[in-house]
């Protein structure tokens, strides 16, 4: 089976790992182009093609103000990304809560020695 376009939706467009960078780095506060570029250590054609794609799926939305873009994340396209990744986070705190109970009884018998 083929994959999606990377414009299709949310899943896709972050399975590149430069465009979670910079959704990461936008995450705090709306950002100038010429900023991430810097930031990030990017070339200023790349950051501009990766926020494209960004803001076709919705993810960041852009603002103009005279000669600069400025971007900011979208949070509310975000949502679906997240509660997604909630499954494997209380998947994880499972796993974890064991690996943690193991050591405890492992701990609990070494004392007894």
């Amino acid at each position: 089976m083929a994959r999606a376009a990377t414009t299709s939706d949310a899943f896709n467009a972050v399975a590149e790992p430069r465009r979670r960078d910079i959704l990461n780095y936008l995450a705090s506060e709306e950002r100038a182009v010429g900023d991430i570029v810097v930031s990030l250590g990017m070339e200023q054609p790349s950051v501009s093609k990766h926020l494209g794609v960004l803001r076709r799926v919705g993810l960041v939305r852009v603002r103009r103000h005279g000669r600069q873009m400025f971007y900011r994340t979208n949070a509310e396209a975000i949502r679906p990304l997240h509660e997604w990744t909630k499954t494997f986070e209380r998947l994880w705190q499972h796993q974890l809560n064991r690996v943690k109970e193991r050591a405890e009884a492992k701990q609990k018998a070494l004392d007894k020695i």
